[in-house]
């Protein structure tokens, strides 16, 4: 029987090695391999090809949503099973969009994620009754309020990255200095970045950053 193969992406030593240790539990699995950014994620899943990857939403370098969207643009066979303590229904909508197909709480490691790489190694969806029921909330709230519910563009790769270093607190020098772009071209990504996800000042830009992951409070 050919294995089904995972590819396991958290940045935090301790989880990577108990999620290991689970999923090792079944003979038919293996983990092909271990990431500790969301960069480091993209890459090894394109050199690996795993069936699955068990992808950490708040990642360095490259947020949850964004390294799902690029994993799944190279390998669509591949199924994202994304781990999280967020429990925003904005972040659950943007990783469906960028399509994952499993969310799993990781208060809820010991008995979801089994059940979940299950579900996705059959290529069927995974999701709690907690965070169907978080779903169909956020879908009643918009429904009734549409006039609150914002239309964001998604965010490129490199805005991503200009979006992390601002919300950090770096300059738009500094911006261009680490990812070796003029300082113009940092600006237009800044001003892009807001008009697109709608934001209106600074505060709201790191608001915006901490509720999806991209940095720690």
């Amino acid at each position: 029987m050919k294995k089904v193969r995972i590819l396991l992406a958290d940045d935090h030593d301790v989880v990577r090695v108990g999620v290991r240790a689970l999923l090792e539990r079944r003979p038919e699995w293996e983990v092909c391999g271990e990431a500790v950014t969301g960069r480091d994620a993209v890459e090894k899943a394109k050199r690996l090809t795993p069936d699955v990857v068990v992808l950490d939403a708040n990642l360095p370098e490259l947020p949850g949503v964004e390294a799902t969207r690029q994993i799944l643009k190279a390998l669509p066979r591949t199924e994202v099973v994304v781990l999280t303590v967020d429990e925003s229904p904005e972040l659950m909508r943007d990783l469906l969009q960028a399509g994952a197909h499993g969310y799993v709480f990781k208060s809820d490691l010991s008995t979801d994620l089994v059940s979940a790489v299950q579900a996705l190694s059959q290529h069927d969806q995974f999701f709690t009754s907690k965070v169907a029921q978080m779903m169909y909330q956020d879908y009643l709230d918009r429904k009734a309020s549409p006039q609150e519910a914002e239309i964001r563009r998604p965010l490129t790769g490199r805005q991503c990255e200009v979006l992390r270093l601002l919300a950090e607190g770096k300059s738009n020098k500094e911006v261009a200095s680490a990812l070796s772009i003029s300082v113009k071209t940092a600006e237009t990504h800044r001003a892009r970045i807001m008009r697109n996800l709608r934001l209106r000042s600074f505060s709201e830009l790191v608001r915006y950053a901490v509720r999806r992951g991209i940095i720690k409070a």
